[in-house]
């Protein structure tokens, strides 16, 4: 990687998290006098104890994993797991580059190899294959694997069956997925394995074949998913049941609209000669527009606005709900959205959330706010109107009109109480009321969030700053020691809960007093047992890590989600792993996805492994000496790194903001040259 390429930007982005930082810690929190100063004691009103809300801390939780006692099966897993240990660098770059020189690396270490180690260098090259549509090479591959090695015979056996569909050999996958559940009892393939048997037997032209194998899983899990359903509509269609087909395609349509199988499913209907309905296809066209898939959903809308089945205000409301679409992809102008018929039902608001979105859009202020006014007084219960006000508050938050944005935000709580908006809109409003000097009001939301919300992320931040208003508005210094401690004992690694201590310091000692009736409200984030060892025995997490070996990286989490035990040590056993190979971004985002609240904890109750998995230091060398020579902090630059990319080198944004520090390509070329760097592109950023 070439980091010092783009070392001359860090003290750029050192500037760029501080001016990023969220807004609601943009006072100087920490600094700022107390209306009355106690004088500080050592350790008092430290908050060790939890005298405002008695609940229990996190330390202490710690819990240890028995692993279950070796078995043939796990001394033969671990004994392929070694063998191929070698293997795992060279698979890994195979499967990242799939390059001559790679396939060239993995093949002679397959010939070189016996057993184990040799399968799982053809598993590597199948693997490969697959990857590049080289199907006949891919299926050779899975075969020879089979042959040297049983340790991943389900998945040569599985994955060489796929190989055979895609090469349109479907005969050939038969013997592999025939009677698979009893050769391969533990296999994570088990439960797609028949659908895969049944595309073949469609392959071959023999629906009653798929429909024999499909007809036993009726009514299991797996026959609600969209290739089994596809697969036995298939094979209706086949055998000449088109009314069953029909209704199979049409509840993939409707049902499973962001499926592969739901485009497939379209195809099939119009061979069929049984088109969709204008309503399945409008059902269709709503959902692709709830998933963002804007494009998608405004072709769905203009495909049927001319459907003759439609009643002119079934045809005006398409016109509108195509136009949304437009917008979202910034194809609407103010005149087609003028243009758009007058109506009589919500897309009459929905009408007029274009225009003020519009209106916002050109900074018409007095256009906008009439808009607004009239969705909120015409339409008080629309989605729209809810989607106007959270739009218009986040106007004038960026104008930094706060006064504004609060009425806007508070208004939406008002009318939309149980809106998903809401707790952020809640928060902004007490905020904005307190950076503009409404105390009063400031303190009132600020308590109403800690009850209404009291596991919202917002939580943290009311905590604080009720307790500042209670300290220098208020002068009751007793009171606000009972917030900051309760928001340190809650959350004691969080932001908040540092200033909260540092609060407590200066405050001092004060006289008990009752805590608020808010605190009571404040609920810990859940703090699970955190495990520090692995069940080393486990045949699903050895199976993973000879995944890793051999390259074939996406079943390495469904492998560990397999052990029925894997809730208390999964998310541990997928990030060493994927560190392992050196995808930081992979770890990361499995500790993420765990919903464990790890800055709730003490820091000497979390096992070291999980802070260097959430922290991890990739490139330190270059980064610390770049970081020195720019008289930079490098676990600063560290957090700017994991923040904005995740250690993603390749990362791009939306923002098309690129790289490590997700610079834009304008910027890191003007300070290229400001630096003396010469040819600079924008995949130095990449870099």
């Amino acid at each position: 990687m070439k980091f010092r390429r783009i070392a001359a930007f860090l003290p750029f982005c050192f500037l760029l998290l501080l001016s990023g930082t969220v807004y609601a810690q943009t006072k100087k929190a920490a600094t700022k006098k107390p209306a009355e100063k106690a004088p500080a004691k050592a350790g008092a009103g430290k908050g060790t104890k939890r005298a405002a809300s008695g609940k229990p801390t996190a330390r202490g939780r710690r819990k240890k994993v028995v692993s279950p006692p070796p078995t043939a099966r796990s001394r033969k897993l671990t004994s392929a797991f070694v063998a191929s240990s070698q293997l795992r660098p060279m698979a890994q770059q195979l499967t990242a580059t799939r390059s001559p020189a790679a396939y060239a690396g993995v093949q002679a270490y397959a010939n070189s190899h016996n057993g184990e180690a040799s399968a799982a260098a053809w598993l590597a090259m199948g693997h490969a294959y697959m990857l590049d549509k080289r199907f006949s090479d891919a299926y050779n591959a899975f075969r020879q694997a089979a042959q040297r090695g049983e340790a991943l015979d389900d998945y040569a056996d599985y994955l060489g069956a796929q190989a055979a569909l895609q090469g349109g050999r479907g005969t050939d996958a038969y013997a592999l997925l025939e009677n698979f559940a009893q050769r391969h009892p533990e296999s994570i393939f088990v439960p797609n394995a028949p659908v895969v048997l049944a595309n073949g037997y469609l392959q071959q032209n023999d629906p009653q074949g798929a429909l024999r194998v499909l007809s036993p899983l009726t009514g299991t899990a797996q026959a609600s998913h969209a290739d089994f359903r596809f697969a036995q509509a298939k094979a209706w269609q086949l055998a000449g049941n088109t009314n069953q087909a029909a209704a199979m395609y049409r509840s993939i349509y409707t049902l499973l609209p962001l499926s592969y199988e739901a485009t497939q499913a379209r195809v099939q209907l119009q061979v069929m000669g049984t088109p969709l309905t204008a309503t399945e296809h409008k059902v269709h066209a709503d959902q692709l527009y709830n998933a963002k898939r804007y494009s998608e959903a405004a072709d769905e809308y203009h495909s049927i606005q001319h459907d003759a089945t439609l009643s002119p205000g079934d045809r005006d409301a398409l016109d509108i709900y195509a136009a949304v679409c437009d917008l979202k992809l910034k194809r609407l102008s103010k005149r087609e959205a003028e243009s758009l018929p007058q109506t009589d039902d919500d897309s009459a608001a929905l009408k007029l959330y274009l225009l003020a979105e519009l209106a916002r859009s050109s900074d018409d202020r007095g256009q906008h706010g009439s808009l607004v006014t009239q969705l909120t007084q015409r339409y008080p219960r629309s989605r729209w109107t809810e989607e106007s006000l959270y739009s218009a508050g986040n106007m004038y938050l960026l104008k930094h009109e706060y006064g504004t944005a609060a009425g806007y935000y508070s208004q939406l709580v008002s009318m939309f109480p149980r809106s998903t908006y809401g707790p952020s809109s809640h928060w902004r409003a007490g905020w904005l009321s307190y950076r503009t000097r409404n105390y009063s009001e400031a303190a009132r939301l600020m308590d109403e969030q800690i009850q209404r919300y009291p596991t919202g992320i917002e939580t943290p931040s009311a905590l604080y700053w009720r307790g500042r208003i209670y300290e220098e508005q208020e002068h009751n210094l007793s009171q606000a020691a009972n917030y900051y401690r309760t928001l340190s004992d809650s959350f004691p690694n969080y932001y908040y809960a540092l200033l909260a201590r540092q609060r407590l310091d200066i405050l001092g000692k004060q006289p008990a007093v009752a805590p608020a009736a808010p605190l009571a409200s404040v609920r810990a984030p859940d703090v699970p047992e955190l495990i520090d060892n692995l069940p080393e025995n486990d045949t699903h997490l050895i199976k993973a890590r000879l995944l890793a070996n051999a390259g074939l990286n996406e079943y390495i989490a469904p492998e560990i989600q397999a052990s029925p035990t894997s809730p208390t040590w999964g998310t541990l056993a997928q990030a060493e792993i994927y560190t392992s190979y050196g995808e930081y971004v992979r770890a990361l985002q499995a500790m993420k996805r765990s919903g464990a609240s790890y800055f709730a904890y003490s820091v000497d109750d979390v096992p070291q492994m999980y802070w260097k998995l959430l922290f991890p230091t990739p490139y330190w060398n270059e980064l610390t000496a770049n970081a020195s020579r720019n008289s930079l902090d490098p676990y600063l630059v560290a957090s700017l790194i994991r923040q904005e990319s995740e250690f993603n080198p390749g990362a791009v944004s939306r923002a098309n903001a690129y790289g490590l520090m997700q610079m834009l390509p304008s910027v890191g070329k003007s300070l290229a040259k400001r630096e003396g760097i010469g040819r600079f592109s924008t995949n130095d950023l990449l870099q």
